[in-house]
């Protein structure tokens, strides 16, 4: 691990001469690139330096015990012990941070909610994750916007499509695909039954121009009103664009936008995002043992989570973490089950020695 270290430090040197270079300097692609690259490593060589800072604290300790100071013995021996423990915290922490990062963990997400088992009742839970993921993503600095939706009499959704932008969107969101179960008495059960229903969530990192290339031929591109709750249309023009994949048979929808320009060329992101994530899916599916390294594999048919309103719990099946906090939960405060998830993603990754 140090010779790796050593030669990330090696290199974080050079990119940071490079950043001082007028012609660097004056080339913005190139500039840019490097200072991506730059505040990729600082972490890293911040922590290496941190760590041989304590080596030093180590091997001082051990001088003046060598030096056989009677009087300098007990600071001596002390002195070594910390060093040694903030060496090895180091270390942990140096493990972590030379994991493989995942690419697409600094990117937009393209989040799809849509409402599954259990009809009107499926229709309001999606609408509550919906609400959840922009309480969430408002609070964590993020910015949302609506792509497409489709809502019911009742005020529920029975799909919706939104992006969440901002630096690391996708690293936070990105365990959230899959099957998200509720249990709750619903507002039209006059029994007072509690009704289990489902709404599937999935997260797409959002492609950029040079990551995929869309065959324009195999689209079919057609413009429609846009509408509301009940067939009330939202406005009087065909503004509305649905592009079908040909090959594949996946339809997107983007209604957001009053320009039929906008929408189209935020339905061609969607599409470009989805048959990305296809793709990736294929290529994940032969790589058994990284998808075991994995917390849940991103399938959007695997159960998640279970949202007990009754007992006002919820808890993620793929780590067994359950919070007792339900209502804070679905008002966006989830940041704890996230830092829960990403934690034992690296665990897992760890014990894999990726």
């Amino acid at each position: 691990m140090i010779e790796k270290l050593k030669d990330i430090e090696r290199k974080f040197n050079e990119i940071e001469e490079k950043l001082s270079d007028p012609e660097v300097i004056s080339n913005m692609e190139e500039y840019k690139k490097y200072t991506k690259e730059y505040k990729n490593l600082s972490p890293v060589v911040e922590k290496y330096r941190e760590y041989l800072s304590h080596l030093r604290d180590k091997e001082d300790g051990e001088e003046v015990l060598a030096d056989g100071d009677e009087d300098m013995r007990d600071l001596a021996e002390e002195q070594i012990k910390t060093a040694k423990e903030n060496m090895e915290k180091c270390s942990d922490e140096l493990r972590i941070l030379l994991l493989p990062k995942d690419p697409n963990d600094d990117k937009n997400v393209i989040i799809e909610i849509r409402g599954g088992a259990g009809g009107d009742e499926a229709a309001l839970f999606a609408g509550n994750l919906y609400r959840m993921y922009n309480m969430y993503a408002e609070q964590a600095g993020f910015k949302c916007e609506l792509l497409y939706v489709n809502e019911t009499e009742l005020g529920g959704m029975k799909e919706v499509s939104f992006t969440v932008s901002g630096e690391g969107a996708y690293s936070r969101f990105k365990f959230e695909s899959g099957v998200h179960r509720v249990q709750r008495v619903p507002d039209t059960e006059s029994q007072g039954r509690i009704q289990t229903s489902t709404a599937t969530v999935a997260v797409l990192p959002e492609v950029e121009e040079c990551e995929f290339e869309l065959n324009m031929d195999e689209l079919e591109i057609t413009t429609h009103r846009s509408a509301g709750a009940g067939g009330q249309h939202v406005n009087k023009t065909e503004s509305a664009i649905r592009i079908i994949h040909k090959p594949t048979g996946i339809v997107v929808d983007c209604q957001d936008e009053r320009s039929q320009g906008k929408n189209k060329e935020k339905a061609l992101k969607v599409m470009k995002s989805r048959l990305a994530d296809m793709e990736k899916r294929k290529r994940d599916s032969a790589l058994a043992s990284e998808r075991r390294s994995q917390v849940g594999t991103g399938d959007r048919s695997e159960r998640i989570r279970t949202y007990n309103f009754p007992q006002g719990r919820v808890t993620d099946h793929r780590i067994g973490l359950t919070l007792y906090s339900l209502e804070s939960f679905m008002n966006g405060r989830i940041d704890e089950m996230i830092d829960a998830l990403i934690t034992a993603d690296r665990a897992e990754k760890l014990k894999a020695d990726i």
